[in-house]
Parts: structure tokens; C-alpha cells; sequence
């Protein structure tokens, strides 16, 4: 060793020093033998300290949050933060928002303390405090000096910092920002003291006499919870390079240790432990020999030698201080480390993939594995609402659980090795593995590797309570050893896995991995016990190998080449573990080098390693989760697509690299996805404009863009005569010439706008004109680019939409102008063949124009209308007339006068919004706008009562409009709205809410004068007689009676007065008044009365289910359901029953469209599999002669289900044919071939951001290239008279000769704010207003809903009984229908355990099982469990505290979204009923979707659940039809106009 460079060491050390200004000290050992300052005693800090408390005032802090008090001297914060108690001997306080400086207040670590004064600044706490509520602090910014520090809780096994001052002791809490990161790491080195000693203490079930080899991989298990480490590698490291911290805090305890406890101080492991700093600091040389050693500290290099150890006490303070700042380098570059690192071996950039071909020989025959119905979704742990976008997550953050009896298997079942994997995160992986085992929580327990059973028996663990689950892929997977103990853990997106035992069958598979570990461990024994590391190639290990005994774990064979094949096959193995070794020699010694030059050489196939993020998604693919519970016959067929769907899907998707992530291509637009709002867990209560920070599209006009205006002279001149003059007279022309460019109306022109984009906007010319100032103008419409719509990337690059953006400019300023046509092609299924050669000619014009160079020619066949939601057909009429009128600026106009407030002439009325309210009409008022006690309901805190607290709005009758007699103008501000109030039912109590009708008020002498803003529209009231004798439900008329009246101010109800005469609405229907006779009049808007088949849309239903959809839309009187295909048996079965006049297909929807296309002879357009034909042609006869027929469909509906791109896990497989075995494909090439009129497409909300949207864009795209018209939105069937929260994206095409349907009004207040979809450039669109603040009808609720059923036991099997009782509100009434028995009333049955949970639920509402006991309970079998499922308590913390698991229904809330298995622990765990202990039943689950008790389920129990879950809630799909009738109306009606 080189001598010690003393000079230097003593200059850098004292230049440290003088950057932190210490003051005069003296030094005194402390407790621990540590050293304090102790201050002079004429210092400052010490003389503030003595000042008499009551000389000192107490500011209060004027811009803290919480209003917490700061004082500047630290006895005043002492005193105010004092308890109630008795004196102590020595005052303690708790510390929270802390940091420690020195006196330039520069934050220093704690150990500075010996080389300087630290003082201390934060909130100080009583005892008591658990740090959460500051307001019971008090901050001091600065005070102190800190006297000692150090750390309790060994014996709990947490850490606990304490500092003191002369004053009092301090429990360190929580650090301030600022301060974190120097805390944590000295956090980080108690930790691993109290770990250490809680593997070496007896008391604690240490072993004292484990060798230190040993100790650190036990230590480096119990530390894993920490993320400041990447692996078991760094967290040895951290342990090593601060041992000799962690033995003088071990060796501190011995003064308090018991007799018979081995003194800490002598501990020969952690003896050793201290000492290994020093060894790494000397370094050994593969000779044995010592080494030089570099210590560098702000980029000066000091060489430091062993006789400094020895030397005087100026040199040992300044070797613990450079120490420290050595420490400070550690800190920061372990915190760059752990952010910039992507692998436990970093330094690798690919991970060499394992062939497949080479191991088998390793494994035993193929076989599969056979599944459990017991088997839950692992995504039940860790459960997310299906809306909910997918999250992005450090590995490092994933939670950690155990698996036993476990086995791993390919998308076929077959089960697969490990060794395929990667033991890293690496991008672009093309196997799949999924997984399945018991869950356990994880004991830490390792695997000893010379326990002969670890591989080959099954887990004995038997606890009952214990989850069987089958895991989403798995991804990757790593080995952590130490001694004589490894541990196997695998990855999913969800979690990490420990792996127990694995299961009889597998364990031949899992054999040769643990085999290969022990091979390694034995290797690097082998190495570490070599004195000459570098002469050991690897040859030489191989024939060491080869020269062990059978009995030796690490034996192979006596071959040689036998030995180096295995070592070579099983490389990647072996190469994961040396990198994990923490010494260096080891990890990059000649035998690795060798090794992985020799795998190279063998295998060509590289994984690129990336970061360790990764994004959860949703959905768990594995093969697993279509057979839970429903046995199913679904596989993942290529979808049968028609030439047209195969062309634009495989044309993206083809071109579609996988080096350029989908995410990259979905936001090339700027947009972002919208934030989903989780069904599921807790929602907060937070204002509709907090929901998302974007920009909603409300008019259909955007501010004019500026035009870049030209700076050169152009020869500009009208070409023609004048054809007409403006409104103004200015004169018209048609064609100009500009530039040598001819300008014409109907043209397109280019135009240079403020835009970010640099490509010219071109605009439809509308008209042209010469100003009074002789100008040269044209009128102009944007003619958006597919790009820049909701179409994205999918987008025809050639493709223009018209927009209502107009643009007035000079001719001068024109950039040129656009080859452009505004196309139309018939329209129908018998032009369809004639319009794809139509544009296929188009697109092979235009491929060779773009080839030559030439101009792009462009085409536009629909106006975009982004506030509207949709794309429609062109006002042909009403565009490029030339006539100097603008239809958009039009509307615009119209725009701007409705939402002015307009006074009439006789000041009895005025108009708002498009409404006219005159005197005695009956209006609905916001509901904030009028209470009876001057404030709002509060809203419930758990998620079954997400509607209390919200109100409909007020009925009122508009008795006056006030207009204060000095007011000339008629505004808003100058006149104001007298009203009466009517009442409703839930005003008087929510007993009387449940009792009452909906829609019945009760007059009331209470009057209010208001703004005209504070109106939302008008109604009607009618006497009771007049009401419509049917009642539709969902409610769609603003119709309500009255006939009670209601005293406010004593809160008494009786029939109305008669000296008070009511002004009744009256029946405008002059046919519906005539046919009233007293007894009531037919509804103005049923649509319930029988019509012929005939006048009805003769429908399809793709994908039908039970028929809800269906259902719906034939009470709204437009439909007639003549074919419905569905996949499933059961749900087959159920909706024959209830569509007795359907023809129903239980088949897949591929091979029905192939038989069809077959039967009209367009077999050579259909793209399908060879399974779809040859399943096509053994259709029988029967079934071929009822198959539709395109001309006979007029109307398309279903719901695709959408199964995720990303993951199809197909072995190899490219991003399109992955996509090709997605049923969207085979939907959209039904509705290609047939070209029905109408079509709607439901599902999911998060269909619009799947796959980053791509899906939706493509759908769009698809209708749009047939020629439909399209437009989309989201709804709540909530807010359509269900008590459920629900939310569907819906997309509806129209031919575009027909009229596209209009949004339904939600008519029921529910607590969901605005359903946005994200269009481009930060623009969202709603279909529908959100309903929190008011709607015409109050929310319905669990007790409107099933209050009426009887009871029943756990597990009901009772197919049919009576009612008992009569129905009482207003939904019971109308879902009973004229049904005599009650059916389905049947529940799933719960095991005792869960019984006797459900039991201890208490029966109020947002009980759930945080409200269970914390006791055992005693089976009837005699053995004892748990109440509280054992891994709630444990995983809480990350899954929002587990709410809602093991919850019981609130009567006055609403239900959680159904489900198709409703159980206590699964993802929807609030399934109990309000006041029985049970499941809720399946008649209570179709009631909460809304299905009538006339409706009947097929199958078994657990089909029936499914059959309801997958439903679309009737309520929903009834108002949907009744928006597409009107518009079937309307288009027959003589007052249509195209739009």
C-alpha cells in the first residue's frame, strides 16, 4: 500500500470544513460513543433559549394553509405543544417537516453533528400527535442545536430517529421536501441496522452464530420493501459499505442488553461486518496482494493507507469526515442510479433470447395444464373499473405476494419453462406465459437448495382462506441467492410473485431452472475460493464440472461436452446470477466472458432491454379467464371481413411498424385521452370543470384565423359578369383570375393562417365579391384536413371536410388554389360493388399523380361538424351558390341571438336559449337556486350513495316578469322572474319519495322573485285524469299532476283548496283530446302502441346477448328484431324467449357472414378462414334458407366485444394479424355488406381510448368510406331512469339520405359529470349535459328498485314465488308490468365463512368489511379462521382501502355497476343486500339494469348473472330508439330539409 498523502487529505478535509463555518465546540462522548457539541454558554441560540417565555409573543402564520402557528424560540413551541399530563422527566415532542441545517442554513446530514453545529427547522408536535394534523403544531424555523441523535425500535423491527436538543427529545416523522432525499439515505442505514439485528438478536429469532455471507442475503430480503435499491445485488453493497455504521449502533444496545445475551460488540458476524468497509477500501488483488484504492471527493483523488487508523485524532475526525462526504457521493450517485437504470445488469443493452429447440431436450413431454373453476382473475387483486384507462407504473412500485402449487403455461395451456423469458424488461417480447398458483401473502420464505423436495412436491399449504388465481402474462422473472437459500419471483403488470412449491404436474418443468441456479451457485463457490481468479478460463470450469460427484448438486455430467452444451443452453441463467454477485472480479471474470461470447456465437435473436415502466392495462388475456365459471366455446377465430374492411384495416396496420409504438401514432393529432372516471372505486366529490382541463366544443363556429397576408403584387381581375349583389349591395361575382390561377365558387383555394401548422388550409369558396372599398373578397369554409378531426391517423390523406368555420379575405392574400370535388356515389348494397371499382380506380389515379409529382387532387363527401359529434351529409343545397349567403354564418347569427335574453314587446314573456316562457307557463328552475333552508343537502362520502344530496330541478309557474321601470334595455340584468314553487314528494321526506309517483307536485303558496338564467326550460301540469293512461319508462315527457297541496311552513299535505283555482297545461294534441273520456288520455309519445312489422326498421342484432338492446329499441316502436346471432348458448336460449318472433343464430358471427356472402355468391369478396367456410357449408338447409339477406336488414345494432390489441398473445405474430381476430372487424363488414339505414355500435366507455384510440378512429373511418353518416357520444344509463352507474360509448351511422338520430335529454340527476371524447387539438365533445346540478326527475334508488321484493336466504334456489306484497314506487309498478309470479328471485350461495362475514356487515349504509370484527371465528368443522380476509388489511393501502369489498347496499343509493358474477371479493365487491345477509339475486340485478320482471333468463345461476352483466340496460337502448323513431319520422315528414 502507498503511503498516505497526508497534506492533501488535510487541505481538502479543511476546505469541507470551513464551507460550513463550524463555531468553537467542545466535543463530549455521548451514550452511544458518539461524539456532541456542546455550545458555549454565551451563544446566541443558547441565550434566546433561557429567555423568559412570557417576553415572547406568538405570531400567527397569514399564509400557511392550515393556519399552523410559528414562534421563533423553541421553549414557546415546547410549552404550546404540551400535554395535558403530568411533567415528564425529560419532554418529548414529534417532529414532522423537518430539516437539519447549519448555521448558513445549508441542510446538512445527521452525522455532520460531529463536525459542526446543526440546528433544526420544522413543525413540533405534541407527543400524542400521529403527524397528520398540523394545526395541532406549532413550526419553529430554526431552534436548537442538536445535541446527540439515535435510533430505537429494534425490537419492533422499524426505525426510529430521535434528535435532542438541551431541551427536549425529538421523534423524527417526516421529512420536509427539501430535505428528503439526505434523510432517507441516513433512513436507509437505520433500516439495515435494525434488519441486521433482527437476524443476529436471540430475542428477536436471530441467530447470532450465522455466517456473514448468510446474514447478508437474509438482510438483503428484509430491505426489499425499500426503493431506494434495485435488487438484492445493491442492497448487499449498501449493507457492506456501511457496516461499520451499523456495528456502532448494534454495539451501543449492549449496555442495555439482557445477561444472557451474546454482547453485540463481539459478535464475530458483526464484527466482520464493520471490518468489511475497511477490506473494500483496501481491495484485494487477484494475487492476494494488497491494492491501491482511489478515494475521490470533489474531483480531488487522495490515496488513503492503514496506518491512518493509527494515527492522532485530528486525522481519525478527518478520515470519518471525508466519510461523510463520501457518503453525500454515494447518495446522489445511488439516487442517478435508481433513475437512470433499466436492469439489474445495466451495462447490457440486449438479453440474448433463449432457443427453444435447444432446451427441450432438458424437459419431459409436452403436457397441459388443466384449470379450476375456482380460479379468480389476479386483476381481482388488484381490481381497476373497465372504463378505466390504462396506468403507466415503476417494477419497482408493484406489490409482492406469493404463489404456491403453481404452474406456468402457453396461451394453449401447454406448459412452458421459465428459461424462455427474459429475467429483464425487454421490448418487443414474442412469448407469452401466464401463470397460476394459491396467493398467499409473502412470508419471505426462500428455497433451500439442498431441500431434495423443493422441486418436486406441491405446496401443502392448505390455508382456506387462501385466493386461487391465474395471473395476466408474465413478463419477466429473477433469481436472488445467498448461502444456501434462492428465491424464484416472476412479474406480471400487476405484481411481483415469490414461488413457492410448484404443483405436482409442473414441477418436471420447473426442475432444470433450479438446477441451472444450483449449477451457478456452485460455479461462483468454485471462483470465490479460486486465489487465482483470472487463471481459471473456462475450460478449466468445465472440467471441474465435469469432475463432481453425482451427489454434488452442481453436478452435470462426466462429459465434457456435455457440461459446456448445458452450460451454454442454460447460459442466460447464469449470466443473471453473476451479474446479481456484488463483487466485481466475479461478475466480469474470464469464465463469464467466455460464456457469453460462446452463447452469442450460437444464438443471433436479441432482446432490446428497456426501462422498468410498464403500463397496466385492464384486461388479463390469459387463457384462463374465458373459462371461469361459463364454460365457453369461444376462441379467437380470424374475423370474416369483407374487401373493404380488410383494406383499411390491414392497410394501417400493415404499414404499422413495431419500432414506432401505436401510443406515437395515436397522439400525432396533439390529443390527449380523456381522463376516466373509475365506477368503482371511491369517487370524490369534484365540480365538472375539475374533471378535465380541456377545451369542450360548444358552437359551431370558431374565431376567424388570421391570414398571412401577401407581400408581392399579383395581377388580380374578375373574370365575368356580376351575378347578383350581397344583402349590403355589394356586387357578386363568380370566377376571378388570380395570378394566372382561375378562382371559381364552388372551387377550393389555399390559404397561409396563424396556425402552428405549416401545411396551407384550404377553404370551399361560398362566394366572391367587391367591397365598398374596392377590395377583391372571397367568403370562405374551412375544408379540415381528415387529420386534424377525430379521425386522426386513420384518416384519408386526400379526404376534406367541410366545416361551419368560415374566413372572409383578399383575393391578394390567396396562396392558390386546390384541385378539388365534391363527390357523391349512389348509395346502397346494390351499388356496393359498383362504388369499390369506382374507388378503386380512384386510388390508383391518385397513387400514380403522387408518383409524378403532381398536385394532390382532393375530395370531400361530408360535413364535420366537431360540436355536434359527428360527420353528415353535405348541404348540397345550401353551399357554393355564389348568392352572398353563408348557411354557417347563418348560424352562427342564431347562435349568438339565442343565447341573449330577449323581453317582448308587452313585457309578459321573454325568450332564453331558444325558449320562450310567457306568464302561467310551468318551468323548471336550478335546483341551488331555491331551497327551503337556504343551503344544499350534503353528499354521501361512500360510493352507494354517490346521489344523495343531488336535487331535480324546482317546478315552478311563472306568475310575473318584474321589470324595474327606469330599465330601457331588455337584458338579462334588467328584469327579473316572479315564481310559485311546486313541491315533490323526496322535498316532504325520502319515506314519501318511495311511496309517491315521480311525477306527481303538490301546489304550495311560496313564491320566489329570480334572475331569467336561473330557468332551464319548460313543462307541463296536469290534472291526474289528464296524464297519459300508459307510462313509459324510462320517463321521456316534462309531464307532471298535481292534486295535493303543501304547507311550507308547517309541513302539512291535503288535497288542494277549492277557493285556489290551478292553471293546468292543456292538451295541444287536438286527436288525443277528442279521445278523452275522463279516465286519463293516451300518451303524446307512446311508442308502445302495436305497429305493423312492416312499419318498423327490420333489424339485426350482432352480438345479442339476452336481447337488452333489442328489448329497448322494440318498446320504442322502431324496430323489429327479425335475426339476432349470438356466441353463447344460454344467452341464445334467453333471447328466444323473449323474442319468440327472431330468428336467433347460436353461432359465431365469422361464419354467418361467410354463409351469407356464400349464398348470394360473393364468396370471392369474403375474407375469412378456412374453419369459417368449412363451418359455413355444414350450416343445414333450415338455417341457410332464414340467413338475411342484404335489401332485407334496414337497421344494425350490437355490441363487438373489444379484447385489446396489444396483447392478442400470438406467438410471432404481427400487429395486424393480431387485429384480425377482432370481432369490430366482422361487425363493421355485416353492416359493409348489408348497408342497412340506420346501424348502432355500443360498448365500453373505454372503446374511444383503446389502443390510444385507434380503434374508434378506424370504426369511424370504416362507416365513413361506405358512406354513412356518423356520430358518437357517451351515456350514463343512470341518468336514464336505472338505479346503476353505467357508462356506454355509442357510435350511430345513418345512410345519407336518412337523418342521423339526436342524443336522448337525460331525465334523471345523477352524479357523473361530463362524458367526454377527445377529438383533436385538445378538443373534447359531450353528447349530453351532465345531470349533478338538475334534471327533471330525481335519481332512482336501490329501494325504488327492489323494495318490494321478499326476502330470501343465502344461496335461494326458488325459481318461482309470489310477489307478498304490492309495489310501491313508481319503478316497481312499471317493471312489474301485468307479471303475476316473480321469477329468478334466486341468489348465489356463500360459503360459511363468508356467511358469517356477511353477517357482521352492519346493515347501514357504506358498511363494508373494514366494519368486521377483528376476531377469529370457529367453522362448524371446527376450525378457526379469520373474520377480515387476510389480504385486505395488507394490501389496503394501495387499493384505496379495499372500499366497497364486503359492502352492503345503501336504500337510498344507487347500485355499482352490474357485473356477470357478483361475489363479495371480486371487483365489485358491494354486492350485499341493504338489510339481508346475502347476495344480491338475479331478479335484483335485472331490476337494477332495468329489465322488466316479465323477462326471462336461460341457464344456470351463474349464466343468468352473465347474461345481465353483459347486458345494455333496456331503459338506455328505449331511449336511444326513441331519438332514431324521431328521426325516421322526421324524414318522412314534408318539413324535412337535408341538413
Amino acid at each position: 500500500m502507498e503511503e498516505c498523502d497526508q497534506e492533501i487529505l488535510e487541505k481538502v478535509v479543511e476546505s469541507k470544513k470551513n464551507e460550513y463555518k463550524p463555531t468553537d465546540t467542545v466535543l463530549e462522548m455521548g451514550k452511544n460513543g458518539k461524539k456532541r457539541t456542546l455550545l458555549p454558554e454565551s451563544d446566541d441560540v443558547c441565550k434566546r433559549s433561557r429567555t423568559d417565555v412570557k417576553e415572547k409573543s406568538v405570531r400567527k402564520s397569514e399564509t400557511t394553509k392550515q393556519h399552523i402557528q410559528i414562534v421563533e424560540d423553541e421553549i414557546v413551541a415546547l410549552q404550546l405543544t404540551s400535554s395535558l399530563q403530568a411533567d415528564e422527566p425529560r419532554q418529548t415532542r414529534r417532529l414532522t417537516d423537518f430539516s437539519l441545517h447549519d448555521t448558513d442554513r445549508v441542510p446538512q446530514p445527521l452525522e455532520m453533528l460531529e463536525f459542526g453545529d446543526i440546528f433544526i427547522g420544522g413543525v413540533i408536535l405534541p407527543s400524542d400527535s400521529d403527524g397528520k394534523d398540523k394545526q395541532n403544531g406549532v413550526r419553529c424555523d430554526s431552534f436548537g442545536r442538536v445535541e446527540n441523535w439515535s435510533i430505537s425500535g429494534f425490537e419492533d423491527g422499524f426505525p426510529l430517529i430521535w434528535i435532542s436538543t438541551e431541551l427536549a427529545d425529538y421523534n423524527c416523522l417526516k421529512p420536509a421536501t427539501i430535505y428528503k432525499k439526505i434523510y432517507d439515505y441516513f433512513f436507509d442505514k437505520a433500516w439495515a441496522s435494525v434488519a441486521v439485528y433482527k437476524k443476529l438478536s436471540k430475542s428477536s429469532g436471530g441467530n447470532p452464530d450465522t455466517s456473514l455471507d448468510e446474514l447478508l442475503a437474509a438482510v438483503a430480503r428484509s430491505v426489499s420493501r425499500s426503493k431506494s435499491f434495485s435488487g438484492g445485488a445493491a442492497i448487499r453493497k449498501f449493507v457492506i459499505s456501511h457496516g461499520e455504521f451499523i456495528y456502532k449502533q448494534l454495539a451501543g444496545l449492549d449496555e442495555t442488553a439482557k445477561i444472557h445475551e451474546t454482547s453485540f460488540a463481539e459478535m464475530p458476524v458483526l464484527v466482520a461486518l464493520g471490518d468489511e468497509p475497511s477490506k473494500r477500501d483496501k481491495g484485494m488483488q487477484m494475487d492476494g496482494k494488497p491494492s491501491k484504492i482511489t478515494l475521490r471527493i470533489g474531483g480531488v483523488s487522495e490515496v488513503a493507507e492503514s496506518k491512518a487508523l493509527a494515527c492522532d485524532q485530528l486525522v481519525d475526525d478527518d478520515r470519518r469526515y471525508a466519510k461523510l462526504l463520501q457518503d453525500e457521493e454515494d447518495m446522489k450517485s445511488m439516487q442517478r442510479s435508481r433513475k437512470n437504470s433499466s436492469s439489474a445488469s445495466a451495462s447490457n443493452k440486449f438479453y440474448i433470447k433463449i432457443d427453444e429447440e435447444e432446451i427441450a431436450n432438458y424437459y419431459p413431454l409436452p403436457a397441459y395444464y388443466m384449470s379450476s373453476p375456482e380460479e379468480a382473475d389476479e386483476i381481482v387483486m388488484y381490481p381497476r373499473d373497465e372504463d378505466e384507462d390504462d396506468i403507466e407504473i415503476e417494477i419497482d412500485q408493484l406489490p409482492r405476494m406469493m404463489l404456491h402449487n403453481w404452474a406456468l403455461y402457453n396461451s394453449d395451456t401447454k406448459f412452458i419453462s421459465l428459461e424462455l423469458l427474459p429475467m429483464t424488461p425487454c421490448a418487443d417480447i414474442d412469448v407469452t406465459i401466464f401463470g397460476s398458483g394459491v396467493l398467499t401473502e409473502d412470508d419471505k420464505t426462500w428455497i433451500d437448495i439442498n431441500d431434495s423436495e423443493s422441486s418436486t412436491q406441491g405446496s401443502q399449504r392448505q390455508d382456506p382462506n387462501a385466493m386461487i388465481i391465474f395471473l395476466s402474462q408474465i413478463k419477466e422473472w429473477m433469481i436472488e441467492f445467498g448461502g444456501e437459500l434462492i428465491s424464484i419471483s416472476i412479474r406480471t403488470d400487476m405484481a411481483w410473485y415469490r414461488l413457492g412449491r410448484p404443483s405436482k404436474h409442473y414441477a418436471p418443468w420447473y426442475e432444470p431452472v433450479l438446477k441451472t441456479a444450483k449449477v451457478a451457485i456452485g460455479i461462483i463457490k468454485l471462483l470465490v475460493e479460486e486465489p487465482r481468479i483470472s487463471r481459471l478460463p473456462f475450460a478449466a470450469v468445465i472440467k471441474r464440472l465435469s469432475a463432481l460427484q453425482k451427489n454434488n448438486k452442481a453436478y452435470i455430467s462426466s462429459d465434457l461436452k456435455a457440461v459446456e452444451s448445458y452450460m451454454v443452453v442454460h447460459g442466460q441463467i447464469i449470466l443473471q446470477m453473476f451479474a446479481e454477485y456484488p463483487t466485481k472480479i466475479i461478475k466480469e471474470c474470464p469464465f463469464i466472458v467466455a460464456l457469453k461470447s460462446k452463447m452469442e456465437d450460437r444464438r443471433h435473436t436479441k432482446w432490446a432491454i428497456k426501462k422498468k415502466t410498464i403500463v397496466q392495462e385492464g384486461k388479463n388475456l390469459n387463457p384462463c379467464a374465458d373459462k371461469k365459471h361459463v364454460v365457453s366455446k369461444k376462441k379467437a377465430m380470424q374475423a370474416t371481413t369483407t374487401l373493404l374492411i380488410n383494406r383499411i384495416w390491414g392497410d394501417f396496420y400493415s404499414n404499422y411498424s413495431p419500432e414506432v409504438p401505436l401510443q406515437e401514432i395515436g397522439v400525432e393529432n396533439g390529443e390527449e385521452e380523456i381522463e376516466e372516471e373509475n365506477e368503482i372505486e371511491e369517487e370524490d366529490e369534484i365540480e365538472e370543470d375539475d374533471i378535465e382541463k380541456s377545451v369542450d366544443v360548444r358552437k359551431s363556429h370558431n374565431p376567424q384565423k388570421k391570414v398571412r397576408g401577401s407581400s408581392g403584387k399579383m395581377d388580380i381581375r374578375w373574370d365575368g359578369e356580376i351575378i347578383g349583389q350581397t344583402s349590403v349591395g355589394e356586387p357578386l361575382y363568380r370566377q376571378a383570375l388570380v395570378g394566372g390561377e382561375t378562382v371559381t365558387v364552388g372551387g377550393a383555394v389555399k390559404l397561409e393562417v396563424d396556425d402552428l401548422d405549416e401545411i396551407p388550409a384550404i377553404y370551399f369558396v361560398e362566394y366572391m365579391f367587391e367591397s365598398a372599398d374596392q377590395c377583391k373578397m372571397l367568403h370562405g369554409k374551412l375544408l379540415q384536413r381528415g387529420s386534424k378531426t377525430v379521425l386522426g391517423n386513420a384518416s384519408n390523406e386526400r379526404e376534406l371536410f367541410l366545416t361551419h368555420e368560415c374566413i372572409t379575405v383578399q383575393l391578394k392574400d390567396i396562396k392558390g388554389t386546390a384541385i378539388f370535388e365534391m363527390r357523391s356515389r349512389p348509395w346502397g348494397h346494390q351499388h356496393r360493388k359498383e362504388t369499390a371499382t369506382a374507388d378503386k380506380l380512384d386510388r390508383k389515379r391518385a397513387e400514380e399523380i403522387k408518383a409524378k409529382g403532381l398536385p394532390t387532387e382532393f375530395f370531400c363527401k361530408s360535413l364535420y361538424s366537431p360540436e355536434r359529434g359527428g360527420f353528415f351529409s353535405l348541404p348540397r343545397n345550401d353551399i357554393g351558390r355564389g348568392s352572398g349567403f353563408c348557411s354557417s354564418c347563418k348560424l352562427r347569427e342564431d347562435e349568438e341571438e339565442m343565447s341573449k335574453v330577449k323581453l317582448n314587446v308587452t313585457k309578459t314573456g321573454f325568450c332564453f336559449k331558444g325558449i320562450e316562457y310567457s306568464a302561467e307557463d310551468y318551468v323548471y328552475v336550478k335546483p341551488g337556486s331555491i331551497t327551503t333552508d337556504g343551503s344544499q343537502t350534503g353528499i354521501g362520502n361512500f360510493k352507494s350513495g354517490r346521489n344523495i344530496g343531488l336535487s331535480a330541478f324546482v317546478v315552478c309557474q311563472l306568475l310575473e316578469i318584474i321589470v324595474p321601470k327606469e330599465s330601457r334595455k331588455a337584458d338579462s340584468g334588467s328584469f327579473k322572474v316572479k315564481v310559485r314553487r311546486f313541491y315533490r314528494p323526496e322535498d316532504i321526506s325520502p319515506d314519501k319519495a318511495y311511496t309517491s309517483d315521480i311525477q306527481e307536485l303538490y301546489f304550495s303558496q311560496d313564491t320566489y322573485v329570480l334572475p331569467p338564467g336561473a330557468l332551464k326550460g319548460k313543462c307541463e301540469v296536469r290534472k291526474k285524469m289528464d296524464m297519459p293512461l300508459s307510462r313509459e319508462y324510462p320517463i321521456s315527457d316534462n309531464i307532471f299532476f298535481c292534486e295535493h297541496f303543501y304547507d311550507s311552513s308547517n309541513g302539512s299535505l291535503k288535497q288542494v283548496p277549492a277557493n285556489i283555482k290551478m292553471d293546468f297545461s292543456t292538451i295541444k294534441n287536438d286527436i288525443l283530446l277528442r279521445k278523452k273520456k275522463g279516465k286519463g288520455v293516451e300518451s303524446e309519445t307512446d311508442s308502445r302502441i302495436a305497429k305493423p312489422s312492416e312499419m318498423r326498421l327490420a333489424t339485426l342484432d350482432i352480438f345479442a346477448g339476452c336481447g337488452g338492446l333489442s328489448h329497448g329499441l322494440e318498446q320504442a316502436g322502431v324496430s323489429a328484431t327479425k335475426w339476432a346471432i349470438e356466441y353463447e348458448e344460454p344467452a341464445g336460449q334467453a333471447f328466444r324467449q323473449n323474442h319468440p318472433e327472431s330468428t336467433v343464430f347460436v353461432d359465431n358471427c365469422n361464419v354467418i357472414l361467410r354463409a351469407i356472402m356464400e349464398k348470394c355468391g360473393d364468396e370471392d369478396e369474403c375474407i375469412s378462414t378456412t374453419e369459417a367456410a368449412e363451418l359455413a357449408a355444414k350450416l343445414d338447409e333450415n338455417q341457410k334458407s332464414t340467413l338475411p339477406l342484404p335489401g332485407q336488414v334496414d337497421f344494425i345494432n350490437g355490441g363487438p366485444p373489444c379484447q385489446g390489441f396489444s396483447g392478442m398473445n400470438r406467438f410471432n405474430d404481427s400487429p395486424w394479424s393480431k387485429v384480425q381476430c377482432e370481432m369490430i372487424l366482422a361487425f363493421l363488414s355485416f353492416v359493409d355488406y348489408f348497408r342497412p339505414k340506420y346501424f348502432l355500435l355500443e360498448n365500453v366507455r373505454t372503446f374511444v381510448t383503446h389502443n390510444k384510440g385507434q380503434t374508434f378512429r378506424l370504426t369511424l373511418a370504416s362507416l365513413l368510406e361506405m358512406g354513412y353518416q356518423v356520430r358518437f357520444g357517451i351515456l350514463e344509463a343512470g341518468a336514464y331512469g336505472v338505479s346503476q352507474s353505467r357508462k356506454r360509448a355509442f357510435i350511430w351511422a345513418a345512410a345519407p339520405e336518412e337523418i342521423l338520430p339526436e342524443w336522448p335529454e337525460p331525465m334523471h340527476v345523477f352524479r357523473v359529470p361530463k362524458l367526454k371524447i377527445s377529438l383533436s387539438k385538445g378538443l373534447h365533445y359531450a353528447a349530453v349535459r351532465s345531470t349533478q346540478k338538475g334534471a327533471p326527475f330525481r335519481s332512482i334508488t336501490v329501494r325504488d328498485t327492489i323494495g318490494d321484493l321478499p326476502p330470501v336466504g343465502n344461496g335461494e334456489t326458488t325459481e318461482n314465488r309470489k310477489y307478498g306484497a304490492d309495489p310501491v314506487s313508481s319503478f316497481q309498478k312499471v317493471i312489474r308490468g301485468n307479471t303475476i309470479s316473480l321469477t329468478d328471485h334466486i341468489c348465489k350461495g356463500m360459503n360459511e365463512l363468508n356467511l358469517i362475514r356477511c353477517k357482521n356487515i352492519p346493515k347501514r349504509p357504506g358498511a363494508d368489511w373494514r366494519d368486521l370484527p377483528d376476531k377469529k371465528v370457529i367453522l362448524s368443522n371446527g376450525k378457526t379462521e379469520e373474520m377480515i380476509p387476510w389480504c385486505l388489511p395488507n394490501t389496503a393501502k394501495r387499493h384505496n382501502q379495499w372500499k366497497g369489498l364486503f359492502g352492503r347496499l345503501d336504500w337510498q343509493g344507487n347500485f355499482p355497476t352490474s357485473i356477470t358474477d357478483p361475489q363479495p371479493m371480486g371487483k365489485v365487491g358491494m354486492c350485499f343486500h341493504p338489510n339481508q345477509d346475502r347476495i344480491l339475486t338475479v331478479r335484483e340485478c335485472a331490476r337494477s339494469q332495468g329489465f322488466g320482471d316479465s323477462y326471462e333468463f336461460a341457464g344456470s345461476i351463474i349464466h343468468k348473472h352473465r347474461q345481465i352483466g353483459n347486458a345494455v340496460p333496456p331503459s338506455l337502448a328505449f331511449a336511444l330508439g326513441r331519438k332514431l323513431k324521431e328521426a325516421v319520422d322526421l324524414k318522412r315528414s314534408p318539413q324535412h330539409q337535408p341538413y
